[in-house]
C-alpha cells in the first residue's frame, strides 16, 4: 500500500486535493471516502468534480444515495454515493455500481467496510479534524497494482509520506 498524508487548513485546500486527485484518474477508478461529519467528504468530491469537468453542482448526495455527474469534456462520468444511510453492502450492490464502475470515477462517501469489494484497485481517502486543534488532513492511500505500482504518483499530492 502507498500512502500519503496531506494537511488541509481550509476548504480550499481540500478542493485543491481534489482536484490534484482529480487529475490522476480514469475510467474504472474507485475512491472510498472516510471521516467522520463535516470532515470534507463532499468539499473533496467537489475539487474531483472541477478536475474531471462535470455537468452539475457536486452537493452531498445523502437522501438521493447516488448521483451520476456527466463529463463536459468527453471524459469518465463522477458517480458519487453516499453510503451513510445504506443498511449494509446488500443495499451498496443493489446500487449496481458495478454496471457503470469500467466507465465511471466512482467516489463512495462513508464507503470504509462497504465499497471496497467493488474494485481492487482503489484510492482510500480518510478524512480527519484534530478535536483539538480542529486542523484538517487527509490520508490517502492506494490499494492494488495500478496505485502500488506507481509511489511516486501520490507523492506529487505534497503530502508526507506515511
Amino acid at each position: 500500500m502507498t500512502a500519503v498524508r496531506v494537511a488541509l487548513p481550509t476548504p480550499e485546500d481540500t478542493r485543491a486535493l481534489g482536484a490534484a486527485l482529480g487529475r490522476l484518474l480514469r475510467a474504472g477508478d474507485l475512491l472510498v471516502l472516510t471521516g467522520t461529519l463535516g470532515a470534507g467528504k463532499t468539499t473533496l468530491t467537489q475539487g474531483l468534480g472541477a478536475a474531471l469537468e462535470v455537468r452539475g453542482a457536486v452537493t452531498s448526495p445523502t437522501f438521493v444515495i447516488a448521483r451520476v455527474h456527466p463529463s463536459t469534456v468527453g471524459g469518465p462520468a463522477l458517480v458519487h454515493v453516499d453510503a451513510y444511510r445504506l443498511g449494509g453492502a446488500l443495499e451498496l450492490d443493489d446500487l449496481d455500481l458495478d454496471a457503470s464502475l469500467e466507465q465511471s470515477v466512482t467516489v463512495v462517501e462513508w464507503g470504509h467496510g462497504l465499497a471496497e469489494g467493488l474494485a481492487e484497485d482503489r484510492l482510500e481517502v480518510v478524512l480527519d479534524v484534530d478535536v483539538d486543534t480542529e486542523e484538517r488532513a487527509a490520508t490517502v492511500s492506494g490499494v492494488g497494482a495500478r496505485w502500488t505500482g506507481q509511489p511516486d504518483v501520490l507523492a506529487g499530492l505534497g503530502g508526507v509520506p506515511c
